[in-house]
């Protein structure tokens, strides 16, 4: 059995350590904030599983496959699919009670599926219902470790999970990753050992300044993979979520509201999706994001209004709990007026480039969850896909914990376009006239030029202005203050990323999925997968110099 150092307290990070636990392994579950605290604890809508006789794995699939636009793994797709349902029924053995009905488990609609397959759990509470299921199940696993033999390594509990503790950077040692740089809640650094390392710290909506994501999702594995020098790929397809509430602190309002039958209206009361999409609410996130967008633009910035009102009071307090707090809250009553709701940054299909085993292409270093690009999603996730994913693909990490791939993640394997030299791409920060880059700065830069609507202009804007900024300073010598390194090391992470993650964007001249860009609006074919690396291990026949530049410093 092997050590194995899990990163992450989400749906992935939970999961992998308990199969890893369940699998005799010594397992350490870091995470940098609570156990329970995750984005997994915001997600509303469900997780999408073919459970039910009307349903099937290809029907799923294809539904997949479509809204990915082009880009999806057709083998990541389908194992997702495939193995999702036996995911879901873990989920059940594990302790989640998923909401039912007279005819059994309730299912709900939500966009771009063609049947109704979606689970829930507390309405509108999914995600926190699954979190505490989870997050139980592994202090039960650490608590009974605690009375077993010594594991492996002769000493120490099979399962230890530490809280409060930051994944600052990954330990590369003759090309293999074998443990781990971490700060711990004593402000101390350490570095700890492990044969295999799986990231699960989840995406990295701290980029922007309208987000549904928690403030602790900073990409930290995402940053530490790419600095150690394992391949990431497509992080241009950021997912904007169409309707977050347009008030402070940007709730998520489910599309499972549109699935019951909301409708969107912009300021003159019309219902605009109509004349837009045949899907109308329920198109393809992507297409409502940037209708919702255009809506506003065409109405001084003003937010779009859902309306669901006609869903009634009872329905939409019962069903969507969570979402009528958040409306009280900001003193809006839903159940009577419509709600402005306006897009925000949701989900990263792009990430740690892994194989449908969780095998990043550095040995020892696997991801999962939203840390990871399996290719299931492609250039648009399908809505409540995300908890699935990360369900069925952190099992199977923990299947090929120590099983060598026939042949390594390949970053070349696809036609690549894009592929960037990136050893530049972080700004010294040492004497320099140049200032530090901040979160605030970050974030303005990626909302006005890498949201929802992008040009090659504004794009090699963003390019200018990040290369104009110093890396932000880290560790105990710049302050030394808990709070203030934890904020450094992040603000470090998110300018790593919004470097590639620019330089990504300009390189996909295209518009697809989740990326659109006004002066490239249609789709091209040939192109594949942008892969960003921080070292030239990889040579393709395609180098897209504009992309070289954006991010030389």
């Amino acid at each position: 059995m092997a050590s194995v150092l899990v990163v992450g307290s989400g749906l992935a990070g939970l999961i992998a350590a308990i199969r890893a636990t369940d699998a005799g392994h010594t397992v350490t579950l870091v995470t940098k904030a609570a156990l329970p605290d995750s984005n997994t604890r915001y997600a509303q809508g469900g997780i999408a599983a073919a459970m039910f006789p009307d349903d099937s794995v290809e029907s799923h699939l294809v539904d997949t496959l479509r809204a990915g636009a082009g880009l999806c793994d057709p083998a990541a797709a389908r194992v997702l699919c495939m193995e999702g349902p036996a995911r879901v029924r873990d989920l059940i053995r594990f302790g989640v009670d998923f909401d039912r009905d007279e005819s059994g488990v309730t299912r709900g609609l939500e966009a771009a599926h063609s049947r109704s397959r979606v689970l829930h759990a507390g309405g509108d509470a999914t995600g926190a219902a699954i979190e505490s299921a989870l997050v139980a199940t592994v202090r039960e696993r650490a608590e009974r470790a605690l009375t077993l033999p010594a594991g492996t390594d002769g000493a120490g509990p099979r399962l230890l999970v530490r809280e409060h503790t930051m994944l600052v950077d990954l330990v590369v040692e003759g090309g293999r990753v074998g443990g781990a740089i971490l700060l711990g809640p004593d402000g101390e650094l350490q570095s700890l050992t492990a044969d295999s390392v799986i990231l699960a710290t989840g995406g990295a909506g701290s980029l922007y300044p309208h987000t549904t994501n928690p403030a602790l999702a900073t990409g930290d594995g995402v940053a530490a993979a790419w600095r150690a020098g394992a391949a990431v790929a497509d992080l241009e397809f950021y997912q904007f979520h169409p309707t977050a509430l347009a008030v402070p602190g940007t709730p998520l309002v489910s599309e499972a509201v549109r699935g019951e039958g909301a409708v969107l209206r912009n300021a003159l009361g019309t219902r605009f999706m109509l004349d837009v999409h045949p899907g109308a609410e329920l198109a393809p996130r992507d297409v409502v994001a940037r209708s919702i967008a255009h809506e506003m633009a065409g109405q001084d910035g003003a937010p779009v209004l859902l309306d669901a009102t006609g869903l009634g009071r009872e329905l939409l307090e019962h069903r969507f709990p969570t979402i009528t707090a958040a409306c009280r809250k900001a003193g809006l009553d839903w159940a009577a007026e419509p709600i402005p709701v306006a897009p925000a940054a949701h989900y990263w299909m792009g990430g740690v480039l892994t194989d449908i085993w969780g095998r990043a292409s550095l040995p020892g270093l696997y991801a999962v969850g939203e840390t990871a690009r399996t290719g299931a999603h492609g250039a648009n996730r399908l809505a409540s896909n995300s908890l699935l994913e990360a369900a069925v693909f952190a099992d199977r990490a923990v299947r090929a914990l120590g099983v060598s791939p026939v042949a390594g993640v390949d970053a070349g394997a696809d036609t690549v376009h894009g592929t960037m030299d990136s050893r530049h791409a972080a700004a010294p920060s040492g004497r320099s006239p140049r200032p530090f880059a901040d979160r605030d700065g970050i974030q303005r830069v990626m909302w006005q030029y890498a949201g929802v609507l992008r040009s090659g202009e504004g794009l090699a804007a963003a390019a200018t202005t990040l290369a104009g900024w110093n890396r932000p300073a880290t560790g105990p010598d710049a302050d030394p203050r808990l709070d203030m390194q934890i904020q450094a090391y992040e603000d470090a992470n998110l300018f790593d990323l919004a470097r590639i993650t620019v330089a990504a964007a300009l390189g996909r001249e295209e518009s697809r999925g989740a990326h659109y860009r006004s002066d490239f609006p249609s789709s091209r074919p040939e192109l594949a997968h942008t892969v960003a690396l921080s070292r030239a291990t990889v040579e393709t026949t395609e180098t897209n110099t504009e992309a070289e530049e954006a991010i030389a410093c």
